[in-house]
């Protein structure tokens, strides 16, 4: 693994450095936290030959610097892809999990060009849902995640800050509520939407409907909850080679 700050983001890298015919996959983390919980899926695509970067979103955690208060989910997305476009990274597979799914959506419907194809892991903030609501289902969530996990997510939120985690949480919801849907619909890449079997925060009802939007197809992994990615990354690794298999690098 090799870290730098690039256009004002913490980002690890791992595998080989992008481009000499090897696919480039971005991994977009959720709410509040740092690309650190998605380690070890980075470590199992580069083990199987990708470059693999791993950024801190603007206002998140070592990022924290990048912006002076909580960015909308469009301005981080923006954000993205001038991080992006400063490392040149050509056509790359983006991978995000929960609200990073809004950033992501936000991202390929304004800069398609940026993008080759997109994994949504347990995809938020449900349209519709209330705030009391979607932290019920937060909070549901929790003791189906590992420890460490839960560790890992405490200290994230505590370096981000709570107060901007609260701020980047009311951006999320005005999001879902005016444009997430939108973004989806104009997602014309490759799209595979990835559940948790016991993810109370991603319903599958929900799932499907984003797969519907976005033209793509759903999977589910058995004994993963919302954090699919972390707790199964061979499953989801195997589900993305499967994914991208045939298509271009």
């Amino acid at each position: 693994m090799d870290h730098s700050t690039e256009a004002g983001l913490f980002t690890r890298r791992y595998g080989p450095p992008p481009g000499g015919g090897t696919r480039t996959v971005v991994l977009v983390h959720g709410l509040g936290l740092s690309g650190r919980y998605f380690v070890p899926l980075a470590r199992r695509l580069a083990a199987g030959g990708a470059s693999v970067l791993v950024p801190d979103l603007p206002g998140n955690a070592r990022s924290r610097a990048a912006a002076r208060r909580a960015p909308a989910v469009g301005q981080a997305a923006d954000a993205l892809a001038r991080w992006h476009a400063h490392l040149s990274l050509g056509p790359s597979l983006l991978v995000a999990n929960s609200v990073g799914a809004q950033v992501v959506a936000a991202l390929t419907a304004r800069h398609p060009r940026l993008v080759s194809g997109v994994v949504l892991v347990g995809p938020a903030l449900e349209p519709g849902a209330s705030a009391p609501r979607l932290f019920g289902r937060l909070v549901a969530d929790a003791p189906r995640e590992t420890f460490s996990l839960l560790v890992l997510a405490a200290t994230d939120y505590l370096l981000t800050g709570l107060p901007r985690c609260a701020a980047s949480f009311r951006h999320a919801l005005r999001d879902a509520a005016e444009s997430f849907e939108g973004n989806l619909r104009d997602v014309h890449v490759p799209t595979l939407v990835v559940r948790g079997a016991g993810d109370t925060i991603a319903s599958g009802t929900w799932v499907r409907r984003v797969a519907a939007l976005t033209g793509g197809r759903v999977a589910e992994i058995p004994g993963a909850a919302h954090a699919a990615h972390y707790t199964a990354p061979d499953a989801l690794s195997a589900l993305v080679h499967e994914f991208t298999a045939g298509e271009p690098v």
